[in-house]
């Protein structure tokens, strides 16, 4: 009788197990399992081969947060957008530091999710300064706000796939750069300054760099000269499907980086854009209007399906 109380608690407890219930709790006031963010990653085994869950308790966490390659597969969720805030003020030009080593959070394993925080740079406008500089593959980042000046978001590795989910994230110039083929959904892209939104460094062999879907691009008041983007380097490719965009974008709508020769490679499409600044009249020649068939089949499988198969977790 006590052997079958027993069996029959297991499988209760089982049954109302949570799979996604935190392993690691994060809390400033000690509470926690740990107080800061770094050590909580750094606790989880190297390559472990099932996903980690860390949640992180409001509070400022004045961190320099690096995920290093042979931490894979965790998942950082903060008890709320606003009040977890993860912030540094490193900048390119502080002891010749250069914009690689600026970041505030820098994310190399692969399979990294961060949902509902605050990735701030907090250097203001000197120069280059990166919020979050992502190398991993199959990264995602879901109801988070990203926070800088000039360049914000690196997104770099070279076939590196990387999905936005419901962000805000707003900057100077360029301050969404770098080869990665990134997926922006329904994000909110907020605009600082006259300039450029997107530097996309597009490999030649990636048939996907930046594409915003159903994104709506905000700007400050004084902001009425903008550009959607520039081609870092001469493959670059940017896609806009279906998203709002302002008055302030200029009716060319893209530049050239004072480079003709750009004109020949760069991949610069639109699809079915709203608002004041989306009309393709006076667009540059060398972008283009996607024809529907080409847009409605850009899915995140087509996107994403590069080597190996794989989805994102809060993907439609």
């Amino acid at each position: 009788m006590i052997l079958l109380s027993i069996i029959l608690l297991l499988i209760c407890t089982m049954a109302t197990a949570q799979p996604n219930a935190p392993e690691i709790t994060v809390s400033k006031d000690g509470k926690g399992t740990f107080t800061t963010i770094q050590e909580a990653v750094l606790s989880v085994r190297d390559y472990k081969p099932t996903r980690t869950i860390i949640y992180v308790k409001n509070g400022v966490y004045e961190e320099k947060l690096l995920i290093p390659a042979n931490k894979c597969d965790i998942t950082i969720i903060g008890q709320s957008q606003d009040k977890v805030r993860i912030t540094h003020s490193d900048y390119a030009s502080l002891n010749k530091m250069g914009t690689f080593n600026t970041w505030t959070v820098r994310v190399d394993g692969d399979g990294i999710r961060m949902e509902n925080l605050t990735i701030e740079n907090a250097a203001g406008a000197v120069g280059q300064a990166v919020a979050l500089h992502v190398e991993g593959d199959r990264c995602e980042f879901t109801k988070c706000k990203i926070l800088g000046n000039q360049d914000t978001v690196f997104n770099g590795g070279n076939g590196s796939r990387q999905y936005f989910r419901d962000c805000y994230i707003e900057g100077t110039t360029d301050f969404l750069f770098g080869p990665a083929t990134v997926v922006l959904d329904e994000c909110t892209i907020h605009c600082k300054a006259n300039s450029y939104i997107t530097a996309a460094s597009t490999p030649a062999q990636s048939e996907w760099g930046y594409v915003f879907r159903k994104c709506k691009v905000t700007a400050d008041p004084k902001v009425d000269k903008l550009y959607l983007g520039r081609p870092w380097r001469e493959y670059a490719s940017v896609t806009w499907i279906e998203c709002e965009l302002p008055g302030c974008i200029r009716a060319e709508g893209w530049h050239n980086w004072g480079r003709v020769e750009n004109e020949h490679t760069a991949r610069y499409s639109e699809y079915a854009c709203t608002g004041a600044g989306s009309a393709r009249n006076k667009r540059v020649e060398w972008s283009k209007e996607l024809d529907e068939h080409t847009a409605k089949k850009l899915s995140l499988k087509k996107v994403f399906e590069i080597d190996n198969k794989w989805l994102p977790l809060y993907s439609k």
